[in-house]
């Protein structure tokens, strides 16, 4: 067995644990970063995400005219989150995030040189909850990807950075913590040896458990019913809950894991980089979101952009783990998007001119890849030849050709009727949306789906995509673990989703949308300050 001895240990090579890395160099002692992955692969699931964040009062919403501040976006927070009245560290976490986001986040991006984009959407106003009041959702102007290529080379340049030992590869399989020994156990799945690493402060930033759909599972929230039989992962896979369990052990409390922010709109992956790997899309607002037999599911259309989570709801309890979204070309064009930023390359590789091309004129190249790619997306001249396609695709002729064009024909003549006239809450929710200019040039003014110069139908079939745990391992506001008796477990923190993003469940029963990359660099940057503090 090979041992190594540091002052910090930090198990889990994400956003969270390298914030918490990139911090700690300023101890000038050594550190230990411990990452079941590649090297290529550091960074965790940060790699492949949008980048958007919640921040409030920012310089970006004032350019806007946004008026935003701390108490609204607490006010907004509480109205989403549905705290219990025991939610004490959860939230006081909420509490600090709104009130020091601006500086603890957005500001210390800017000073390592990251930008965001200029314009401000606005996500998650709310349905039944009132949710954002404002627009709050910042882009980061080159996705996660960039954000963690930007912190990785800040780690290799640090002045300090001959202090660091990043092990690659390395599965943690139990955590040691002790007046004996502090530290963990584990494999160097590269060639079988094992390992052991002693330490005098031990961060766990394994992510959540949402990379496991069994664990996803296993923790469904029972009031809406049992789990869909099928399930994408959206998640990395290394965040299994593995670190959930021994921190738990050790006397660690975990709370809220069947608080979760999954995603109703999933495709399988088409070069999927593990098992059961799905793609998780932006839905079309313009779409008619159909079950299984084609029929619109209501009463109440369901539309993105005002309550993700009431989505997952409602598309968990139809009769069959699929839906379809049934729009056009044109639609598709304006629309539709993947999250992420594998297939957000213009905003990804931070190209400017292409990206508004895009933006203005259409992402036909995405909507011809998926229809290349994706045997999930279906493309048809005309509506029998794509229920055609559809009744193929589930190997059972579930939907009536005949009930579905119907359906279509009296939406449309809903719309031919004009704007004075739309009594379908579909439309005045396209109608609500493009009233804010950042979502105007992504919203499509309607128009009939079988309009003659809005192009071929499009179908395509969702499945449900975990995504991230709104639960974990309950935290203070200096991310140290805390017992069943609320006391702070000497040495040991959480950081990240491994947290809830911070208290074992900032957001409650629902994110106010883009508080995880956010609340990763948050959470971490509370746990170096404490260990700086006190090292």
């Amino acid at each position: 067995m090979t041992t190594r001895s540091c002052h910090t240990l930090i198990i889990g090579g994400g956003i969270a644990g390298i914030v918490t890395a990139l911090e700690l160099l300023e101890l000038n002692r050594p550190l230990v970063l411990v990452d079941r992955d590649t090297p290529e692969r550091l960074g965790g699931l940060a790699r492949w995400a949008f980048g958007g964040m919640a921040l409030v009062d920012t310089p970006e919403q004032r350019r806007m005219k946004i008026a935003d501040s701390p108490e609204l976006a607490l006010q907004d927070w509480h109205s989403f989150a549905n705290f219990d009245d025991c939610d004490h560290w959860p939230k006081a976490w909420a509490q600090h995030y709104t009130e020091h986001c601006l500086e603890r986040v957005y500001h210390w991006l800017r000073s390592r040189g990251l930008k965001f984009f200029p314009a401000v959407n606005w996500v998650e106003r709310g349905l039944y909850h009132p949710g954002n009041s404002v627009p709050r959702y910042h882009v980061l102007w080159g996705t996660g990807w960039h954000l963690a290529e930007t912190l990785i080379q800040q780690l290799r340049q640090h002045p300090n950075a001959d202090q660091l030992q990043i092990l690659h590869q390395h599965r943690v399989s139990e955590l040691l913590c002790s007046e004996q020994e502090r530290g963990c156990t584990g494999i160097n799945e590269a060639d079988g040896s094992t390992f052991r690493v002693r330490a005098e402060q031990v961060v766990v930033a394994t992510g959540g458990i949402n990379g496991s759909v069994e664990r996803v599972k296993q923790n469904w929230y029972r009031p809406w019913g049992e789990p869909p039989a099928e399930i994408l992962n959206g998640a990395h896979p290394f965040a299994d809950g593995t670190l959930h369990d021994c921190v738990s052990a050790l006397g660690g409390r975990l709370t809220h894991l069947d608080k979760m922010w999954n995603y109703a709109a999933g495709i399988p992956h088409p070069q999927p980089h593990f098992a059961g790997h799905g793609l998780s899309l932006i839905p079309c607002k313009s779409a008619l979101w159909l079950d299984h037999r084609g029929d619109r599911i209501g009463p109440e259309p369901l539309v993105t952009g005002f309550d993700t989570n009431y989505l997952c709801q409602r598309v968990s309890q139809q009769e069959k783990p699929w839906t379809w979204q049934l729009l056009n070309w044109r639609i598709a064009a304006r629309e539709f998007a993947i999250s992420g930023s594998e297939h957000n390359v213009k905003i990804r590789d931070r190209k400017l001119f292409a990206f508004l091309k895009e933006t203005l004129l259409g992402n036909h190249r995405l909507v011809r890849q998926m229809q290349e790619q994706s045997d999930h997306f279906l493309v048809a001249d005309s509506l029998p030849e794509l229920v055609t396609q559809m009744n193929r695709l589930t190997d059972q002729p579930y939907i009536d050709p005949h009930r579905l064009d119907a359906l279509v024909s009296h939406y449309d003549a809903g719309i031919t009727r004009g704007s004075a006239l739309f009594n379908d809450d579909q439309l005045r929710r396209i109608e609500h949306a493009r009233k804010w200019r950042s979502d105007r040039v992504r919203t499509c003014k309607p128009r009939p789906l079988r309009d003659p110069s809005s192009g071929p139908l499009i179908a395509i079939k969702l499945n449900l995509i975990s995504r991230k745990s709104l639960g974990g391992i309950q935290t203070d506001l200096s991310s140290r673990v805390l017992d069943g008796q609320g006391e702070a477990i000497p040495g040991l923190f959480a950081v990240g989703e491994a947290a809830g993003f911070g208290g074992g469940g900032a957001s409650g029963f629902r994110s106010l949308e883009g508080t995880f990359l956010s609340g990763c660099i948050l959470t971490a940057r509370n746990a170096a300050q404490q260990i700086l503090q006190d090292p």
